[in-house]
């Protein structure tokens, strides 16, 4: 019968942690609910450490090494499921915030939610108390919470949440992981390209000095350029730094935002994927809101915000004052030119059939299926057409340096 390590809640809010033989995790939860104490997390003891001993769940919480770097949007996943847990088990709000204070894995985690627990101890609601945080929670994440206290339904409102949360993080991780590969060989491009021409170049100089309008026009150009790196390479570090630098300053303000964004959307490949995945983060967070029950224009509202692109955000601004005026959701997402017509009649069926927020979730889905199958594309043809540049360069440098050693065995010959 296999071991399982588990972490529980007592009623007076402290924490347990232990280990029991059981068939399968629900076993072990069962066993815990019947001893009063509300589990958190149960994990299979699969492994034996270099002790002998089998890991505890004291092994496998978290433990805060280094500095603090404050709290993460993946700190708030984190929080909102293990709230959802403890509030489906049947822990009060305040006990549970106790708890949660206990396992924060980092102090400014744990202020965090000590400042939550002390505005609910004074007899505010959850929403509430997470209203002078709004920075790290969002409008879309108060809205849900405030809808759940309303309906009487915090855990499952939690719990949609926090996969809510999951499918947003999971699509921004494929997102980045698709364009890890890319910057990789860029990053290798570069510096190879440096290399050649700030170390390996030069060691020909010598040869070719005595050679002036003899060497073949390549050859020349190329031993200019690495006699150039080769002096003056820390002035091309300092100042690829600062233009970085500079770079990344004009990115964050307003003008260089917009700019980005028109830039993202012009691309030929990127343009039509950047567009899709801002739909797909509208289109579900615009269903879960509706789904709590959060009136249609504060949800359109609160959708658009989550669009990370300044002009896709822009075009939403004309959906709610013609929702107002009494106009249909697919009318006005037509207006804005955003959205495929598959999508707008997915909406309009969801209108007819009031089942608008099911009807977005699933349109969610489809974008998130399109979204991979447009990123497995770009990677198809990027990847490539990176490594034929660089190997068009290296080749480059290459052919002009055979092409000046030839030139020089003519002439001795």
């Amino acid at each position: 019968m296999p071991e399982f390590v588990w972490r529980a809640a007592r009623a007076d809010g402290s924490v347990q942690e232990g280990k029991t033989s059981a068939a399968s995790r629900e076993a072990v939860s069962r066993q815990l609910l019947g001893q009063g104490l509300t589990p958190l997390k149960v994990t299979e003891a699969r492994a034996v450490d270099v002790t002998g001993r089998a890991p505890t769940a004291a092994d496998a919480a978290p433990v805060f090494r280094g500095r603090d770097r404050g709290v993460a949007s993946a700190d708030i996943h984190v929080l909102t499921n293990e709230l959802a847990v403890m509030l489906r088990a049947g822990l009060p709000l305040d006990r549970a915030l106790r708890v949660l204070i206990g396992m924060a894995p980092r102090p400014s985690v744990g202020a965090l939610v000590e400042d939550i627990f002390k505005s609910v101890k004074a007899g505010k609601g959850l929403s509430q108390a997470l209203t002078p945080h709004q920075a790290l929670f969002g409008d879309f994440y108060i809205n849900m919470v405030r809808s759940g206290e309303t309906g009487g339904q915090l855990a499952e409102v939690l719990s949609r949440l926090s996969e809510h949360l999951e499918r947003i993080k999971a699509l921004r991780e494929s997102v980045v992981s698709a364009l890890i590969y890319p910057a990789i060989l860029v990053f290798v491009a570069a510096i190879s390209v440096f290399m050649m021409l700030g170390f390996v170049v030069p060691q020909f100089e010598t040869l070719f000095s005595d050679m002036g309008e003899a060497l073949p026009l390549p050859t020349r150009i190329i031993v200019a350029v690495g006699h150039f790196f080769s002096a003056w390479w820390w002035a091309i570090a300092l100042a690829v730094t600062a233009l970085v630098a500079a770079l990344r300053q004009w990115l964050a303000s307003p003008a260089g935002r917009i700019r980005r964004d028109d830039w993202l959307l012009k691309l030929p490949v990127t343009g039509a994927l950047t567009q899709k995945y801002e739909a797909t983060r509208f289109t579900r967070s615009m269903g879960t809101l509706l789904g709590n029950g959060v009136p249609i224009v504060t949800a359109l509202r609160i959708a658009a915000d989550t669009m990370s692109n300044y002009r896709l955000r822009a075009a939403m601004e004309s959906v709610a004052p013609a929702i107002k005026q009494g106009g249909r959701l697919a009318d006005a997402l037509r207006a804005t030119g955003l959205f495929t017509p598959l999508a707008l009649n997915m909406v309009r069926l969801g209108e007819e059939t009031g089942r608008l927020d099911a009807m977005l979730l699933e349109l969610a889905r489809v974008y998130d299926g399109e979204v991979e199958v447009g990123i497995k594309r770009m990677l198809a043809l990027l990847e490539p057409l990176l490594i034929l540049i660089l190997g068009a360069a290296i080749a480059a440098i290459i052919v002009s340096i055979l092409l000046g050693i030839l030139s020089v065995n003519e002439l001795a010959g």
